[in-house]
């Protein structure tokens, strides 16, 4: 299998840091397993400095562990990594890299005085989560800028596959507000739908690469689900955590207001579960979409704790995960999948990559929910975003547009708080009166 190394957005954000903190901080690039952490980390050391030393702490010797643990004297720290790492490094043209650092918390430790020392740059990777649960007894450093890394977006995928052109050309109509035509808008669905069926994890886009088959992606999906559901077992081994992960799927499918957590954990009660809902969170596994009980500008001012819906941070790991009770997802299934053909609803894996894809743009998420007239059904704007002064509720369909009841009830009811209305949808791009009927490959220009 052929290694490559994917261009990814955030490398312009980690030379902004380079650049702009000249060593004053330390960069720690946080975010989920087997999102290219490491990889982006050893990529931006190789180009940008005149040497590096990377130090892989889950695979470190102890002895390479040990010198963390007495720093009173850097010279002899910095001379030792050197020369166990056969690498020469030039003050401030050099970087060392703390990779996977939760697993040597006294090394997270170290950053404070290492920085201040200003000799070398320092890079840290790692999962929050893991980082949290293993640094609890030491003294955490302020001098980093944290960014995080998460799958692949629509466009980087789009680069991986060899194509700098098609979302600069999507924008350009999104800009203009202008319809792509029936050929183009058939295309663009088609590719991507690809994109949510691969995903955005670099293992999964590099199988798709090397074999152009779906079944074979599936498989390396499913080994990065199982590590996640282990992980989840490691932070909380009563398995709740795993049960509500691997549930995600069947939650959105049943269109309820609200995860619901007594369907999973029995006797599952939302205020038990409060510190391990934070933990799944800081993951960066699945994303929360919270309830926004008085939705305006300022909308996490009014977010209700406890009521709320999980997505998975990758829509490509969500479609392996809804199609769980199959050893491994045939190509059929893709086929029908990629084509639009499957006999099923699919709205709520429209619903997965919307989420990842607003969250992508540096979005939180909240949706809103309220009694129709009757009082038998409720009203639901799947996502509400702020702008300016204003707030910009979406609706989100897999097919139909005709009708969109909870669009046009929420913006007569919060006229005055609401500039623009989206529906998205899988057709092309449209005005229905007030109403931006958008294209779901638009989303991520929200």
């Amino acid at each position: 299998m052929e290694e490559r190394i994917f261009k990814r957005k955030l490398y312009d954000k980690m030379l902004q840091w380079k650049l702009e903190r000249d060593g004053k901080t330390a960069l720690l690039i946080k975010g989920a397993r087997r999102v290219g952490k490491s990889t982006l980390a050893e990529e931006f050391a190789r180009r940008e400095y005149e040497s590096y030393i990377l130090i892989d702490f889950t695979e470190a010797a102890q002895e390479v562990r040990d010198l963390f643990e007495d720093i009173s004297d850097l010279d002899r720290l910095l001379f030792e990594l050197q020369y166990r790492y056969n690498t020469k490094l030039t003050p401030r043209k050099s970087v060392i890299i703390f990779d996977e650092v939760q697993d040597c918390p006294m090394a997270r430790q170290a950053i404070k005085k290492l920085v201040k020392d200003h000799r070398y740059d320092y890079i840290e990777t790692g999962s929050l989560l893991s980082i949290k649960k293993n640094t609890e007894k030491i003294r955490i450093p302020s001098e980093e800028t944290r960014l995080t890394l998460l799958p692949l977006d629509y466009e980087e995928f789009r680069w991986a596959l060899g194509d700098e052109v098609t979302v600069n050309m999507l924008h350009e109509a999104y800009e203009a507000k202008r319809s792509l035509g029936n050929a183009t808008i058939r295309k663009s669905l088609r590719d991507f739908r690809l994109y949510m069926l691969v995903g955005g994890m670099p293992q999964a886009v590099n199988e798709y690469l090397d074999t152009n088959n779906l079944s074979a992606v599936d498989a390396v999906k499913r080994e990065i689900i199982e590590l996640y559901a282990d992980d989840f077992r490691k932070i909380d081994p009563t398995g709740k955590a795993t049960r509500m992960f691997y549930a995600v799927p069947g939650q959105l499918n049943k269109n309820a207001s609200r995860y619901q957590i007594s369907s999973v954990i029995e006797q599952g009660k939302q205020d038990r579960l409060e510190e391990l809902l934070q933990d799944m969170e800081d993951s960066h596994v699945v994303i929360f979409s919270h309830h926004a009980d008085d939705p305006n500008v300022g909308l996490s001012l009014h977010k209700d704790l406890g009521r709320y819906k999980m997505f998975l941070n990758d829509t490509g790991l969500f479609i392996t995960l809804a199609f769980w009770d199959k050893d491994v997802t045939d190509n059929v299934i893709y086929q029908k999948l990629m084509s639009g053909k499957l006999p099923a609803d699919l709205g709520y894996v429209f619903e997965n990559v919307v989420a990842q894809m607003l969250t992508a743009s540096g979005n939180k998420l909240f949706y809103h929910t309220w009694p129709t007239e009757s009082g038998k059904h409720n009203y639901e704007v799947d996502f509400l975003l702020s702008h300016g002064t204003k707030i910009w509720p979406l609706e989100v369909k897999s097919s139909g547009y005709k009708t969109h009841a909870s669009l046009d009830a929420f913006c007569e009811k919060f006229a005055n708080r609401v500039s623009e209305r989206f529906l998205v949808y899988t057709k092309d791009y449209r005005r229905d009166g007030n109403t931006t009927l958008l294209p779901v490959v638009m989303t991520m220009f929200l």
